[in-house]
């Protein structure tokens, strides 16, 4: 190996996101629903990049794109992005007033919010955009069903003054990741009964939404008019013990910095919890939980180096971790990939969540720290300026 030249940034680990493989997920989701999606890019899109995904997103045929807070949506304003965006969870004392001059879609849950809205929409001389989210079950966000008929009430109410359209209602699912047709059929029934009651009230959402991933994939009586669609864009199959072909679309890689031959008996790594039973080559790998890698990986973790599993051993550190090859042969320097294509025998985001007891969402949003990260696949106008 030939160390990079010194002035050249050499990042310790990259990760390496695929937007053709999120351009491809997004056309399967579009093919199998036949609806409008919105792409979720929260959370920095799951990890992958929040204005790199939105431009594939919408290049590849999305009509929505979704968001949790009002600052991540105006970033997506300011970026130049004017395609639709809801935004669910603002609140009285986000920048309102930004989100709705910025003709961002505020999703909103109770009176208190559909107030400030509308508040803002009239110090601006403007109407705002709102979908109002009904809890059909899932006991989080959402207007309880006692507190619907208020919500919709003073909706219709501040739309006949001009102040607000609720353009939208929606809901979000709890048990869609089940495949059984049962398993979502209780919450569709409480949310075609929330939009009846809404007519009813005066207002004429055009957009109805229900389905997640899971239910997009799965559930296809929670096709309304869009489906909102988060981890399985990444790659994430959200459906209980059913595959439907996601392509996982985050790579991540790092190298060997150094390597030791150790007779059996050696404790490995803080407090000794690994112990070699043979003579063996350890290899050091530059990465650890300060980056995002989980530490219970320092239990039943694998990584791959040069086509060949190996597992990761002792306690991972905040930037290190620790590698048992045994005989084989690896060299400084060698590539060594902690996340990547299953179909290539190689760990994904599910294997970890499957191994440290969480799920592959948390995995791919908590990776970062000091890893660089790059883009590839690109197809959107512009890519090759970003």
């Amino acid at each position: 190996m030939t160390p990079a030249d010194a002035t050249v940034p050499s990042p310790l680990a990259t990760r390496i996101v695929d937007l053709a493989a999120i351009s491809r997920n997004i056309g399967r989701l579009a093919a199998r629903t036949g609806k409008e999606v919105m792409v979720v890019v929260k959370a920095d899109a799951f990890g992958h990049g929040w204005l790199e995904v939105a431009k594939t997103a919408l290049d590849s045929g999305a009509a929505w794109l979704g968001v949790a807070t009002v600052d991540e949506a105006l970033r997506l304003r300011e970026a130049g992005i004017d395609a639709p965006v809801l935004c669910w969870l603002a609140d009285p004392w986000t920048r309102l007033a930004d989100a709705v001059a910025a003709q961002v879609t505020i999703s909103c849950a109770n009176t208190e919010t559909l107030n400030a809205v509308a508040a803002a929409a009239r110090n601006a001389g403007t109407s705002a955009l709102v979908h109002l989210e009904l809890d059909t079950g899932m006991s989080r966000g959402g207007a309880p069903v006692a507190d619907w008929d208020a919500l919709c009430g003073a909706a219709a109410t501040a739309e006949s003054e001009g102040l607000l359209s609720v353009t939208g209602v929606w809901s979000h699912l709890a048990l869609a990741a089940d495949p059984d047709p049962l398993s979502t059929e209780t919450q569709r029934l409480a949310f075609e009964s929330g939009v009846a009651k809404a007519r009813e009230l005066g207002l004429a959402p055009a957009q109805l939404h229900l389905a997640n991933s899971a239910a997009a994939l799965a559930h296809d009586t929670t096709w309304f008019d869009v489906v909102r669609c988060g981890a399985s864009v990444y790659g994430i199959e959200t459906v209980r013990g059913v595959s439907h072909g996601l392509e996982p679309a985050m790579r991540v890689v790092s190298r060997v910095t150094q390597l030791r031959e150790v007779a059996a008996g050696t404790g490995v790594s803080y407090n000794h919890a690994y112990v070699t039973d043979r003579t063996t080559t350890l290899v050091l790998v530059p990465v650890g939980y300060g980056d995002g890698i989980p530490r219970d990986l320092s239990h039943g973790g694998e990584v791959v180096i040069a086509g060949k599993r190996h597992p990761i051993v002792g306690a991972i550190s905040m930037d290190q971790l620790v590698v048992d090859v045994g005989e084989t042969a690896v060299s400084l320097g060698d590539e060594v990939v902690l996340l990547g294509r299953p179909d290539l025998g190689e760990p994904d985001a599910q294997e970890w969540a499957d191994v440290t007891g969480t799920i592959a969402h948390e995995i791919l949003t908590g990776l970062g720290g000091r890893m660089a990260r790059s883009h590839i696949g690109a197809t959107y106008i512009g890519a090759a300026t970003l």
